[in-house]
C-alpha cells in the first residue's frame, strides 16, 4: 500500500485535515509540506506535526516534485487559480467547500481535470459518519421506497470573533453567507439521499451580524422524485445543532444533533412494519462501522487513489451543491421560484452573488 505525499495549503480548516485526517491514516498519508500566509501558523503547525517544509509560496508547493497531492483549504475566492495551476503541475487535487464561486468556474475545472492526469476531489466530511453511511446503504438496497418529505436544520452561531478575519462576511471573498459556508454540508447530505433538486423557493435575511451576506435562511425545495423538503439556516442559535429528518414510504430517519458531525451515529432508523425492521436487519448484516469526517472521507480517497477507482466525492456532487446554492441566491434576491438544473444560459451561471443595488 502505497503512502501518498500531501501539501496542505491554508492551515485554518487545513489544520482540521491534518489533526482530524491525515493523521489518522500515517500509513497512506503523510504530511510533507504546508503552506500558510501567516508564518506564526506556518511554525506553530508545522512543530505541532512535525512537518519540516513549510512556505508561504503556494507556487513553491507545485515546484515540490515529491508533493503528489495538493490539499487546497484557502479562503473560496482563491480556490480556481489554485485548483487549475496545481492540476496543471499534475498533481492530485483535493479542495474545501464551495469548491469555486460559479457553475462557470466549476465548468473550467471539469475541463481542466479532462485534461490533466490528476483528478479533483471536494470536500464533503460531513457525509461520513456511521449514522449517515448506514441510512444511504438502506436507501440504495431498495428498502426504504418512496421519499415524502424532509427537513434539515442548520442551526449554529456566530459573532464579531469569527467575522473578525478580514474575509469573512463579504460577498467579494466569502461570495455567500449560511447558505454556502455553513448549512451547505447538511445541503449536501440532503441532496446525497434524496437526488436531484427540481425547484427552490428561498428568503433569505441577515440579522445576526453587521455583515454584508446572509446569516439567516428559509427555503422549500421539490425534488425531481417528488419529495418535499424544508431548509432552516441560522447564525444565530444559542444551541448548536444539525438535524435531519427524511420520511420514506417504509422507513423514517432521523439524525443526532452534532451540529459538526451530523453524519455520526446512531441515527433513528424508524421502520414501517416488523417486516421492514427484519429486511433492514439483513440488509445491515456484517456492517463495517464508518469512519466520522475527515477520516472517513481521507480513508476512502486513499482507496480510490489505489485502485483508480471513482472518487469518493466527485465535481458531479459539487455541482449538484453549486447549482442548488445559485438557485437559493437566485430565488431570495428575484423572489421567486427556480427551476433546476441551470445552464449556461442563466443569469446565473457565471456569478451566484446578487447584483449591486442602483445608488439613488
Amino acid at each position: 500500500m502505497a503512502i501518498h505525499n500531501v501539501a496542505v495549503v491554508g492551515l485554518g480548516i487545513g489544520k482540521g485535515h491534518i489533526a482530524e485526517g491525515y493523521s489518522a491514516h500515517a500509513d497512506k498519508f503523510r504530511v510533507a509540506a504546508i503552506c500558510d500566509l501567516n508564518p506564526q501558523r506556518l511554525t506553530e503547525i508545522g512543530d505541532e506535526f512535525g512537518i519540516a517544509a513549510r512556505t508561504t509560496s503556494f507556487d513553491e508547493i507545485l515546484r515540490m516534485p515529491e508533493i503528489e497531492v495538493v490539499d487546497i483549504c484557502t479562503p473560496p475566492t482563491v480556490h480556481i487559480g489554485q485548483i487549475l495551476a496545481a492540476l496543471a503541475a499534475g498533481k492530485q487535487v483535493i479542495c474545501e467547500k464551495p469548491l469555486v464561486g460559479s457553475l462557470a468556474d466549476l465548468d473550467r475545472v471539469v475541463k481542466a481535470e479532462a485534461e490533466a492526469p490528476g483528478r479533483v476531489m471536494p470536500i464533503f466530511q460531513y457525509r461520513y459518519g456511521d449514522g449517515l453511511q448506514r441510512a444511504r446503504h438502506i436507501i440504495e438496497s431498495g428498502i426504504a421506497g418512496k421519499p415524502y418529505l424532509a427537513t434539515v436544520e442548520t442551526a449554529w452561531n456566530r459573532g464579531a470573533k469569527y467575522y473578525s478575519v478580514p474575509w469573512r462576511g463579504r460577498l467579494d471573498t466569502e461570495l455567500g453567507g449560511v447558505l454556502l459556508t455553513h448549512a451547505i454540508h447538511s445541503h449536501d447530505i440532503m441532496t446525497w439521499l434524496l437526488g436531484p433538486v427540481a425547484s427552490v423557493y428561498c428568503r433569505t435575511a441577515t440579522r445576526v451580524n453587521p455583515i454584508e451576506v446572509e446569516d439567516c435562511a428559509v427555503a422549500s425545495l421539490v425534488m425531481q422524485n417528488g419529495a418535499l423538503v424544508s431548509l432552516a439556516a441560522t447564525l444565530g442559535s444559542q444551541v448548536e445543532i444539525s438535524r435531519l429528518r427524511f420520511c420514506f414510504e417504509n422507513v423514517t430517519f432521523e439524525s443526532g444533533l452534532k451540529p459538526y458531525a451530523p453524519g455520526d451515529g446512531p441515527w433513528q432508523i424508524l421502520p414501517a412494519s416488523p417486516e421492514i425492521g427484519q429486511r433492514i436487519e439483513e440488509a445491515l448484516a456484517g456492517w463495517q462501522p464508518v469512519p466520522s469526517r475527515f477520516a472517513g472521507q481521507l480513508g476512502a480517497y486513499h482507496a480510490a487513489l489505489e485502485s483508480g477507482g471513482p472518487l469518493p466525492v466527485t465535481l458531479d456532487d459539487a455541482r449538484r451543491s453549486l447549482e442548488l446554492a445559485t438557485a437559493l441566491f437566485h430565488s431570495a434576491e428575484a423572489g421567486i421560484a427556480i427551476e433546476l438544473p441551470i445552464g449556461r444560459d442563466h443569469p446565473k451561471y457565471a456569478d451566484w452573488r446578487p447584483q449591486p443595488k442602483a445608488v439613488a
